[in-house]
């Protein structure tokens, strides 16, 4: 009888603890909110000079694409700018990020939300250089393939989005941060 009182008494106790921290971690979470909304940051791409855009992708001239609607609402809240370019061929998505934020998150997942279906999820070296992680996209018809990576400060490349913002959070890379994403018909 005495064993089954401790192991009631343990688990009364682990039950009272986690009660006791939920409350600590939403207390947390507020603050964390409130602390980024109070924070300037120039937050898309319509803000003059926000961000210096490339003229060029591989050798071959931009030119800016206006953002959606959806995308002028989400460039309103992230900390950083979000910027669309095109060579004619492949669009360009450029974000800027200036600190770790959980914002960033894979194509995979906007693409999903757009209702793409996803295959072929690979990692790639493009042109000899960083790893890409690189996937095709498929929706009524219409193909695309869709490669990102995030580069910081000191040149480190991330292709895991969640890799990425735990070693900002770390301080084991340092931004500004730029996320590119190139999404091509096939």
């Amino acid at each position: 009888m005495r064993m089954f009182d401790n192991l009631f008494l343990n688990r009364v106790l682990h039950k009272t603890l986690w009660l006791a921290l939920l409350p600590l971690c939403a207390l947390w979470g507020v603050a964390q909110t409130r602390t980024a909304q109070g924070t300037d940051y120039a937050l898309n791409a319509s803000t003059p000079a926000s961000a210096e855009l490339p003229a060029q992708w591989n050798g071959v001239a931009l030119r800016p694409l206006a953002l959606s609607e959806v995308e002028h609402r989400f460039a309103r809240r992230f900390p950083g700018t979000v910027a669309r370019l095109t060579d004619g061929e492949q669009v360009l998505v450029l974000r800027t990020v200036r600190k770790p934020t959980r914002m960033l998150h894979p194509a995979t997942d906007c693409y999903k939300g757009l209702g793409y279906r996803i295959s072929h999820e690979k990692l790639e070296a493009i042109a000899g250089r960083a790893l890409w992680r690189c996937f095709v996209a498929e929706r009524a018809g219409q193909r695309l393939r869709v490669c990102e990576h995030i580069e910081d400060a000191q040149g480190q490349t991330f292709t895991d989005t969640s890799a990425w913002y735990w070693a900002a959070l770390a301080g084991q890379s340092s931004g500004p941060w730029q996320a590119t994403t190139v999404a091509s018909a096939l």
